[in-house]
């Protein structure tokens, strides 16, 4: 599953068993992302409360372009974990796998001028170059109808993957075609 040791949801105990039981009935089953934090359980229950926060919480941004965020930074971060699981959440609200494939590969979003255009070019120069990131780019951002509240919600899904990308990538999180499908939420 990772480089690093787990605990399984059949030897967990105390908080951790709580956490994961809670993870259970929220999504359906518990992801590997999640289960790298086992020796951490705190952690694990504040990176879940990020995580259903930033992706599922009230915002502005429809739940479709938080997905698109999370799968334009992972593909841009080249974490093949993450892409998977967001690509898979993706289809739920946009039923074009090649528009899909095609966000993934970086060319949706390199010309276009609408509001997704410009939320997915953020995030893929938020999470490639953040220093060359300027106020252009969050008026750029306006110029398409996004309010202040709606830029910080891009920009923190933004920050939010590129940090789960780093645990995944860091800690060898692995994923197989079952453990990608097949979550509640």
């Amino acid at each position: 599953m990772s480089w690093i040791k787990e605990i399984d949801t059949d030897e967990a105990s105390g908080e951790l068993a709580e956490i994961y039981e809670q993870l259970i009935a929220s999504r359906g089953k518990l992801s590997n992302i999640m289960q790298v934090h086992s020796l951490n359980p705190r952690a694990m229950q504040k990176h879940l409360e990020l995580y259903m926060h930033l992706l599922f919480g009230k915002s502005k941004l429809s739940r479709g372009e938080r997905e698109g965020i999370a799968v334009v930074v992972s593909a841009t971060n080249n974490c093949a974990y993450c892409v998977s699981h967001h690509a898979e959440a993706l289809a739920r609200y946009e039923n074009d796998e090649a528009g899909i494939n095609q966000l993934i590969a970086g060319l949706r979003y390199l010309d276009g001028d609408d509001r997704n255009a410009r939320i997915m070019r953020y995030a893929s120069k938020l999470t490639a170059t953040p220093s060359a990131v300027s106020e252009k780019d969050i008026q750029q951002l306006r110029q398409v109808g996004l309010g202040d509240d709606e830029i910080l919600d891009v920009n923190l899904v933004t920050a939010y993957f590129n940090f789960v990308n780093r645990i995944a990538l860091g800690l060898g999180v692995e994923f197989s075609a079952d453990e990608v499908s097949g979550y509640d939420a």
